[in-house]
């Protein structure tokens, strides 16, 4: 219990202090650009046309709605955070106790560091983040939509509660789950990406006689879950833009956003125009090619 409250008050100061990156990589996500390309230097010197970057963005957060601005969706936020870290210590908890095995009998100890050991662990830890998703997945949905009303100034989604009941009223309870398939297939290969690579460079690549091999495999595990976050970046794009899609914002709405009756639409359409990575980065962007900035729309079509 006292590891859980731990991991809580952890979280939730992460949470405080990433929210205003979170919140503008959102309203990049969906298309937002309200301030107009800028001519400047990339990495090599060479003057290219360059959208702004995070701290330009916040500054013109900030101007429009003051500091406290960069803190919108704050609130259900932090309830997904928490709600989220207990659902997934107690469904691991539970799983560890049940010995919850894929590869070999209950009888069999497992070897650590063996390919069935990583199975299982990824299995227990892939169930247990499973859960929380989908427990978490409306006050994700909540915070989304909270931070996407920026772009049309309204104030439909003001607070956790009047915000469930908003959503109750119009989609019913189907509406609280937009965009979770993707959500959950993108953890779910990010997690086994992340393990089984970390699992082949650690038996292959790495030797045991190696001196701070403790830290070269800690190493290894950051860079393959860097390395699975970016493989599958796409499906968190296509997951947050579900979940605002068609809810009655000016930013899920015709002219500014499409309507996709799925998320397989979704995905094919950005795939057909290439953004299949908008708002991966948001230092050194890049002017889309073949791309005009609407001035009226604060947008590039």
């Amino acid at each position: 219990m006292a590891d859980t409250c731990g991991q809580v008050l952890l979280g939730s100061g992460l949470t405080v202090l990433s929210h205003p990156l979170m919140y503008i990589k959102v309203l990049v996500q969906v298309g937002h650009e309200p301030l107009p390309p800028a001519l400047g230097r990339n990495l090599f010197g060479r003057q290219v046309y360059q959208l702004p970057g995070l701290f330009a963005y916040a500054k013109h957060i900030v101007k429009i709605d003051g500091k406290a601005g960069l803190f919108n969706g704050l609130a259900p936020r932090l309830c997904a955070g928490t709600i989220g870290t207990v659902v997934h210590s107690r469904v691991l908890q539970k799983c560890q106790e049940g010995k919850y095995e894929i590869i070999g009998s209950s009888n069999q100890k497992e070897e650590e560091g063996s390919l069935q050991h990583v199975v299982n662990e990824t299995t227990r830890e892939m169930i247990a983040r499973s859960c929380a998703t989908i427990v978490t997945h409306p006050f994700h949905v909540i915070t989304l939509r909270c931070m996407v009303q920026f772009i049309g100034r309204e104030t439909k989604y003001s607070g956790v509660f009047d915000s469930v009941l908003t959503i109750y009223r119009e989609e019913g309870i189907l509406g609280f789950f937009a965009g979770l398939i993707p959500r959950l297939l993108g953890d779910v290969f990010s997690l086994w990406v992340c393990n089984m690579l970390a699992h082949l460079i650690n038996t292959y690549a790495i030797d045991d006689s190696m001196s701070h091999t403790g830290e070269i495999k800690n190493c290894s595990q950051a860079v393959t879950g860097f390395f699975a976050s970016m493989l599958t970046y796409p499906f968190v794009l296509v997951s947050n833009l579900m979940a605002v899609n068609n809810c009655g914002l000016a930013g899920g709405l015709p002219p500014y956003a499409s309507v996709y009756p799925t998320w397989v639409d979704c995905w094919r359409h950005l795939s057909l125009e290439g953004n299949m990575s908008r708002g991966n980065s948001l230092f050194f962007r890049k002017l889309p090619a073949g791309k005009t900035y609407a001035i009226d729309q604060k947008r590039f079509f």
